[in-house]
């Protein structure tokens, strides 16, 4: 074995030391989105899961430590949120100000832009930093580490005709084209790290049944509209996944919403920061106060003690029961067993063939002039006009074409 001299040496505690001080300076970042706060489910208030679960996030920011926290939109589930939803916010924010880590939060589909950045100058004494009605600029909020600065750039949810009013000569008649005038607008350092929070759908991303949606995909954005940023922190989507690239990410929900997202693990996503173009991204995974489960089988087998045994029954249920005739007083009497039965059906002959007959009616040959008269009859109560209907033809045939 070859023997190291002193000098190799010296190099080799340098160059460990060097290590130690990266992974002790490099700056982290925690990145949430849509909290939905107020938010009910079937009818099912999540106010107290949701506390719950903001308590479980706080103890995840003690354990890590980061040097920003970064809230990419729908923090309420209404515009108009309520009282209670109001004061679960604010405990929050306060248990945030008081650890004196710098916050930065935009405004979703689901909030008021308005309203959540009532007196945000006030609050940006406590280094709590929230996006401001867009108005055709973005300052960044810029940190600083030992490779320099990274600047925070905060755009909140916007809308074709909202960008159309501010950039009148700009093409913005898609959300693509909206967002895309928004980012070229910003001053954005090519030779700095730039961190962008965005509320809005990415092209290709998966939706779940909780999410708000648009007619036909109107909503899509490019991801090549996001490519000066070094990570996009997006909100929006339900279901934590990238968008296009590892560094253009919805972190999810911290709660699931819908049974479409019964499978999912929500985490929360953390931001590891470097030297330009060296981000790791890694979860950390969220327990719930009361998870949601779908079962299914006949009245007899989901009553049956050894099997509702195997569930914690303070969960949340979508039960599916494959009876061919209905139970009576089916949710009351399931109640006794699982408290909080949210969702019951039934899968058996009767229910598939109304599946069945509703597709049909899907696939019907008519002409699609002929569905848009149908249509229009029964929202207008009377057939529509000569003009009206060469009208219709008319558009349907452009529309084909373009298609082709």
């Amino acid at each position: 074995m070859r023997e190291i001299n002193l000098k190799e040496k010296i190099q080799i505690y340098q160059e460990k030391a060097l290590v130690c001080i990266r992974k002790e300076e490099l700056m982290k970042l925690i990145h949430l989105s849509d909290l939905h706060i107020g938010k009910r489910v079937n009818e099912f208030s999540m106010i107290e899961d949701q506390i719950y679960i903001l308590k479980q996030i706080l103890e995840i920011i003690d354990h890590q430590e980061p040097d920003g926290i970064l809230i990419a939109g729908d923090i309420y589930d209404k515009t108009v949120p309520s009282a209670e939803a109001v004061q679960v916010f604010d405990e929050f924010l306060s248990a945030l100000a008081e650890r004196g880590t710098p916050v930065f939060i935009i405004s979703g589909n689901h909030d008021s832009a308005e309203r959540l950045a009532f007196a945000s100058r006030i609050i940006e004494k406590s280094r709590i930093y929230v996006s401001p009605v867009y108005s055709g600029s973005i300052h960044p909020i810029a940190l600083t580490d030992q490779w320099g600065t990274v600047n925070i750039f905060m755009l909140p949810f916007i809308k074709p005709a909202q960008i159309k009013s501010i950039f009148s000569e700009e093409e913005t008649g898609s959300y693509t084209e909206a967002v895309s005038a928004a980012v070229q607008a910003m001053d954005i350092p090519a030779d700095q790290r730039n961190i962008l929070l965005t509320h809005q759908f990415v092209t290709g991303s998966s939706r779940c049944e909780s999410e708000e949606r648009s007619i036909g995909g109107s909503d899509n954005v490019d991801a090549a509209v996001f490519e000066p940023f070094d990570y996009v922190a997006l909100g929006h989507l339900h279901g934590p996944q990238q968008a296009g690239a590892s560094h253009i990410r919805y972190c999810g929900t911290p709660l699931k919403y819908s049974f479409s997202e019964a499978d999912h693990t929500k985490s929360v996503t953390i931001l590891e920061l470097r030297e330009k173009g060296n981000i790791t991204i890694s979860t950390e995974p969220l327990q719930p106060l009361r998870d949601m489960k779908k079962i299914r089988g006949t009245y007899m087998e989901v009553t049956n003690r050894t099997f509702y045994e195997t569930w914690n029954r303070e969960d949340y249920f979508h039960i599916t029961l494959t009876d061919e005739e209905d139970i009576p007083d089916a949710v009351s009497r399931l109640r006794t067993i699982y408290p909080n039965l949210m969702k019951l059906e039934y899968d058996n002959k009767r229910t598939r063939g109304s599946r069945e007959l509703i597709l049909e009616e899907q696939v019907r040959s008519e002409s699609p002039a002929e569905l848009f008269a149908d249509f229009y009859k029964r929202q207008n109560g009377g057939e529509m006009s000569q003009q009206q209907a060469e009208l219709t033809a008319k558009l349907i045939s452009d529309i084909w074409e373009e298609e082709v």
